[in-house]
């Protein structure tokens, strides 16, 4: 398979990135209160990391911004529409890159970017493969192309995901947990790749992760999740040196292994029946 197209088939076809704005949302799971009244806005171009720990909040909050899910209260929008209505998709284009890649198993990496075009009928065969083959070189993956998801690293799944995720030629690139699982180098290197593409696609990110690293180089604004709560929104040099305690001892846990954090947890009285209502 010729690897080798000298054509960007993306230049001058990309439509301009759009912003995101999060209204008073609220997401509850049965008597399970998820998120609590979040509400902030994602400028168009911008990437926009959202931090918190495991549990906040982060990846149901994904779902309301993608789409997947309703919220319970409040509203998203996308370029200004709903995005979880079928004439929003066709209006403002945006792509989620999965923590676990989320690709077919039973399709080549090739036919795993060409799935969407085709169905779609962005194009006759020859440019969905330009534009497969393009993706796939600006992740320095285009050596995946003939093969299956089980042959790959997870380094390279990511990579190909985030390709895949290119070829709908997004506005908005939404990421859960990119550089989950990774090595330190290839985090770093998902990170690069995530900060570059703002400017060569001019595409709005919004990137859900526990990777202060990331964070700190590229994000333009950080937001911090906390049991529902977005309790700190702004640029990331203010995670240096964090005012909130929570967020600090998030962002720069102290490892004592005289008075570890699970024995406290242990040691902690139970709630009287007041204190649990």
């Amino acid at each position: 398979m010729d690897c080798h197209a000298t054509r960007n088939p993306f230049t001058g076809a990309e439509a301009p990135a759009v912003g995101v704005k999060v209204e008073g949302v609220s997401k509850n799971y049965g008597d399970l209160q998820v998120l609590k009244r979040i509400s902030f806005e994602v400028q168009p171009g911008e990437i926009f990391v959202l931090m918190g720990p495991s549990g906040s909040g982060k990846s149901v909050l994904l779902r309301q911004i993608s789409g997947l899910e309703s919220p319970t209260a409040g509203r998203v929008t996308v370029g200004g529409l709903d995005p979880r209505l079928a004439e929003s998709r066709d209006q403002v284009r945006l792509a989620l890159v999965f923590q676990a890649g989320a690709l077919f198993n039973s399709l080549s990496v090739y036919d795993n970017l060409a799935l969407y075009p085709r169905e779609h009928r962005l194009g006759n065969e020859r440019a969905i493969r330009e534009k497969v083959l393009h993706a796939l070189r600006i992740l320095s993956v285009e050596e995946t192309a003939a093969k299956f998801p089980a042959d790959l690293s997870g380094g390279m799944k990511k990579r190909v995901s985030i390709a895949r995720a290119l070829v709908m030629e997004p506005q908005l690139l939404l990421y859960d947990e990119p550089t989950s699982e990774l090595d330190p180098v290839m985090a770093a290197t998902i990170t690069e790749i995530i900060g570059t593409l703002k400017d060569e696609f001019k595409v709005t990110s919004l990137v859900v992760s526990h990777d202060r690293d990331l964070a700190l180089s590229i994000a333009d604004r950080v937001g911090i999740l906390m049991d529902g709560h977005l309790i700190s929104v702004g640029p990331p040099a203010e995670l240096h040196a964090p005012k909130n305690p929570r967020i600090a001892d998030f962002l720069n846990p102290k490892i004592d292994i005289k008075h570890p954090r699970f024995k406290q947890l242990e040691s902690a009285p139970e709630p009287t029946n007041q204190e649990a209502s």
